[in-house]
């Protein structure tokens, strides 16, 4: 069985409201990117974890959909995803609760019944789809 393995590593200083952290991944693409109580919970600079997941399941789906449609034959043009990803709090703190992707596509030749399905399968196929316990919803635009 084939595997891969991808890292990212977490640096904090100071407590969790008014510490700072700095992010990297393996790749290089975050490099020591910062992140804090604000960019999570406010609007202060840098990153959190919620934005790099929606970030990932975003790019994650949408090469996942780009390989169903080749493997049916066809091409897209353009293939444009947002995810929105909704965090709620409870008892035991806070939860991923939902993540609503937006889907916004340009394949010439494809059915919209078989674009649907192509991209309903790429949402439940996803490895973030899959990792993720959370309702996830999809509303696949089909243009031109």
């Amino acid at each position: 069985m084939a595997s891969i393995k991808r890292s990212a590593t977490a640096h904090w200083a100071g407590t969790g409201k008014d510490g700072k952290g700095a992010l990297t991944t393996q790749s290089g693409t975050l490099k020591e990117t910062p992140y804090s109580f604000t960019a999570r919970f406010g609007d202060g600079q840098g990153t959190n974890p919620e934005e790099l997941i929606a970030a990932a399941h975003a790019g994650c789906f949408t090469m996942a959909l780009a390989f169903k449609l080749q493997g049916a034959g066809l091409t897209p043009e353009s293939l444009a995803t947002e995810a929105r990803l909704t965090m709620e709090q409870e008892a035991g703190g806070w939860k991923i609760a939902a993540v609503a992707l937006s889907l916004t596509a340009e394949v010439p030749g494809v059915s919209p019944e078989q674009f649907q399905a192509l991209a309903a399968d790429a949402k439940a196929t996803c490895p973030v789809s899959r990792v993720l316990n959370a309702e996830i919803t999809l509303d696949a635009k089909l243009e031109g």
